[in-house]
């Protein structure tokens, strides 16, 4: 698994176009987000988070645990038949972080979940078959469930000098809460998490960001800021609908 560090800043929309331009001398755009008719590399992220009956994943960002694990199905833009998702962990280790991952079809979500058949879709030796056994064991051992859908357009760039440096600009964020697992590619009773504004991340392997990179963060005066568009989901959620609560769901 690579481990890479990960600075996120939430950045004034009103800043946007300017940034844009000041990181495109140092990056080129992700080709998978270049499609016709867009004049900005652009594709949508879905992600259904997980957490236990007792908010372990939320109450851990809250502690700011420097080892923590996070369980999330990811799919990208529009649901078509036949499309993938990706069943995920994100794993931070102090100050990096980690994935483990694994891929199959979003119609067959739910069986794989109930069924743990990892060899329907990849060999034992595969990387990502000890992926997908990490992934069942923290869903059954922890009791797992979906808590909340977070949506929003990314924005993707690689380093031209560097393509282990990655730039994305993530836009509209928004949320709802205690969806279903059929719920992926709808967005029904999304609450805006940060109205006004972007979440800047700055992703790269290196012991040290970038130099370029950290003389537009001192040019913007923007400050890393630890940002989980999981746990603001939640937040967001709880606050405008008083008749959800921690043991609700």
């Amino acid at each position: 698994m690579k481990k890479r560090y990960e600075r996120k800043y939430l950045v004034p929309i009103v800043h946007l176009e300017r940034i844009r331009k000041r990181f495109e001398i140092f990056t080129e755009p992700d080709n998978y987000a270049v499609k016709p008719g867009q004049n900005i590399p652009e594709y949508t992220v879905r992600s259904i988070y997980l957490d236990s009956k007792d908010w372990t994943a939320y109450d851990e960002k809250l502690e700011g645990l420097r080892d923590r694990n996070k369980l999330r199905i990811r799919g990208y833009d529009n649901y078509t038949p036949g499309d993938k998702v990706f069943i995920e962990i994100k794993h931070k280790f102090e100050n990096r972080i980690g994935k483990s991952r694994g891929r199959i079809p979003y119609s067959e979500l739910m069986t794989f979940l109930e069924t743990g058949n990892i060899e329907d879709y990849y060999p034992p030796e595969s990387e990502y078959f000890t992926d997908l056994q990490r992934f069942l064991y923290y869903f059954h051992r922890f009791n797992q469930r979906p808590v909340t859908t977070v949506v929003y357009e990314r924005e993707p760039y690689f380093g031209k000098f560097d393509n282990g440096v990655r730039i994305t600009f993530d836009k509209n964020i928004r949320a709802n809460i205690f969806p279903e697992y059929s719920d992926l590619f709808y967005e029904d009773n999304c609450r805006l998490l940060w109205p006004h504004y972007f979440i800047l991340e700055i992703k790269y392997f290196t012991d040290e960001m970038p130099r370029w990179a950290r003389s537009i963060v001192e040019e913007f005066a923007i400050r890393h800021e630890a940002l989980s568009k999981y746990a603001q989901g939640i937040d967001v959620n709880f606050t405008f609908n008083p008749m959800y609560h921690r043991s609700a769901n």
